[in-house]
């Protein structure tokens, strides 16, 4: 468990509680946590990263009330089930919103019709940019 939890990292992006939810989220998402397994305690994380104890359990929390973490009365928190397909169904709900609105809004500025849209698609797998 050790090793995990040296994979976080810190920035001045956004508050230290939100990167602790957004880390574990992308472990969880990632496999990293399984569906079932125990996520560290508040206690141990706040010790191996030398944050505020108050501060962990704020990001923990915001994985509880997103459903996908859960709280288990004298053993910790664990993750839930179905919590990986959340994050999935979430992410491509911020995919849609954030990339491709904009990619559609700017496409009808430039009058690209679908077909170019999905020809410029096409290109961009053909050139190398996606390699599955």
């Amino acid at each position: 468990l050790g090793g995990d939890l040296l994979q976080f990292h810190f920035d001045e992006s956004s508050p230290l509680y939100q990167q602790i939810a957004s880390q574990l989220e992308e472990m969880i998402f990632t496999g990293g946590f399984a569906e079932g397994d125990q996520v560290p305690s508040t206690t141990l994380l706040s010790q191996q990263l030398h944050i505020n104890p108050a501060t962990v359990l704020k990001g923990m929390n915001l994985l509880v009330d997103k459903g996908l973490i859960e709280k288990r009365r004298g053993l910790g928190m664990f993750v839930t089930k179905g919590a990986q397909q959340k994050i999935m169904e979430q992410r491509k709900e911020d995919f849609y919103n954030d990339y491709v609105k904009a990619l559609l809004l700017e496409a009808h500025k430039l009058r690209i019709t679908k077909q170019h849209l999905q020809d410029l698609i096409e290109r961009g797998e053909q050139d190398g940019t996606i390699n599955d």
